[in-house]
């Protein structure tokens, strides 16, 4: 039997293997070209999908574990888990919508861009709707879970300022310009608040159909 639990491990196994392929082919090719390697792991998390993989595999290992703390109370309260469903299905639509087809992985990036951007948010969004608690988001809460997107679109454009490279396209003001950066961010951002305003609606559909049969 398929259990709960054995679906948030496996989940987490795969979410946490996803990021170290990718970690590993990122050293592996900067030790090839004799680059600094530290440079490789500041580049590793200039990535959005990166950074959002993170905060999934987190989540999923913080439900695995039984020992109380700070960090799992945070990570586990359904505001947060909720707004890192968000951050992740934001990651999956972007890629298949926007980055898929500007290039064709193969061997093991294919299988790394396969877990992080196609297998990761269909897990976690499976875990969020059958296992995070219903009935308590409000739409102030998507206030707070822009704070994310808008400081790394913040902190990506001044990386970028200081060191001439961009983690993606549809961001690089070297090529497109700074009105049209910010038109694409500002595309984004519309459906990252559209994308918020569905899991709250589901939040609490499923409250008030979970509050029902009580």
């Amino acid at each position: 039997m398929f259990t709960r639990h054995r679906f948030i491990a496996l989940a987490a196994v795969l979410g946490w293997a996803g990021l170290s392929i990718q970690l590993y082919l990122i050293f592996y090719s900067r030790w090839t070209l004799a680059a600094s390697l530290l440079g490789g792991l500041v580049s590793f998390f200039s990535y959005f999908t990166v950074l959002s993989n993170t905060l999934v595999a987190t989540v999923l290992t913080c439900e695995l574990t039984c020992r109380d703390s700070a960090a799992r109370r945070w990570f586990l309260q359904p505001w947060v888990s909720s707004g890192i469903a968000v951050s992740i299905a934001v990651v999956g639509l972007a890629y298949s919508l926007l980055l898929r087809h500007l290039w064709h992985p193969e061997g093991w990036q294919w299988l790394a861009d396969e877990l992080l951007h196609d297998v990761m948010p269909l897990l976690f969004l499976i875990y969020w709707w059958r296992c995070v608690p219903k009935g308590r988001l409000q739409l102030g809460h998507i206030a707070l879970w822009m704070i994310y997107p808008l400081a790394y679109f913040a902190h990506a454009l001044l990386r970028g300022h200081l060191l001439a490279t961009y983690p993606y396209p549809f961001i690089d003001v070297t090529k497109l310009g700074y009105p049209q950066v910010f038109m694409n961010a500002a595309g984004l951002l519309v459906g990252f608040v559209v994308i918020a305003l569905m899991v709250v609606g589901l939040d609490r559909w499923l409250g008030r159909r979970d509050s029902r049969r009580q």
